[in-house]
């Protein structure tokens, strides 16, 4: 299972007792099957707040035990009591084979991620810009369909409209890393900041972006139809 140290001295203080926790349970229910706990996101940055964000984590595990799961799961209410996703489990040789089928997803941890219990999986991947491109134009466009769907499923609702930009929101961050890093723009940026850099790579404001990434901003009629535009103007840059 590697090291037994816990390496924390990047994580918000106030989560290190359930994050502490949270590995040691790991650790009791996987055994040497362990290989790896990593959290990604907010809390491997400065910006993570226990009231808005979640901490989000990958379990590297030597082979996939389904009973594990299954016993991790029961405790999977007290661990959202206290603010921990449940983990995206892996294997070395899923992570191997993803680079090319899923290679947002693993940017997106790359660039902002601290290890905290055995070897680090993700720092040295290395992806092809065509596997990049590829799901920066694919994902752009189920954007799109995801939009006119949540459209028609509002039937006039603008609280559900609002539902419908919230659920979009990560996954359009992530192609808007993805969009960066094909311009070698590789450093790890708060949301806030890629949509700045978007910005200046497509020579257009990103007001409907920028709006439905404000939790406590309106969020409507006209903000969705900004949003749409946005996003259309994207699929466009990604498809070109």
């Amino acid at each position: 299972m590697g090291d037994q140290q816990l390496r924390l001295d990047r994580v918000a203080e106030a989560m290190r007792p359930p994050i502490t926790r949270y590995a040691a349970l790991l650790r009791e229910l996987a055994s040497d099957n362990a290989q790896s706990l990593t959290l990604f996101g907010t809390i491997a940055a400065s910006t993570f707040d226990a009231a808005r964000h979640t901490v989000r984590n990958v379990l590297v595990l030597d082979r996939i035990d389904l009973d594990m799961l299954r016993r991790l799961a029961e405790h999977g209410a007290k661990l959202g009591k206290g603010r921990i996703s449940a983990p995206l489990i892996m294997t070395d040789a899923y992570i191997g084979a993803s680079l090319d089928t899923f290679p947002l997803e693993l940017i997106e941890i790359q660039q902002m991620h601290v290890t905290i219990f055995g070897d680090d999986p993700f720092t040295d991947l290395a992806f092809q810009n065509e596997h990049v491109r590829l799901q920066c134009e694919r994902e752009s466009k189920s954007l799109l369909i995801g939009l006119r769907q949540g459209l028609l499923a509002a039937a006039g609702r603008d609280k559900v409209l609002a539902a419908v930009e919230a659920d979009i929101g990560a996954a359009l961050i992530r192609t808007m890393r993805g969009m960066l890093w094909l311009k070698g723009n590789k450093d790890a940026k708060s949301a806030s900041d890629v949509v700045g850099e978007v910005e200046k790579m497509a020579d257009r404001k990103l007001p409907g972006i920028r709006a439905s990434l404000d939790v406590a901003g309106e969020h409507s009629w006209p903000q969705f139809e900004s949003l749409y535009r946005d996003v259309e103007a994207l699929a466009e840059i990604a498809n070109a």
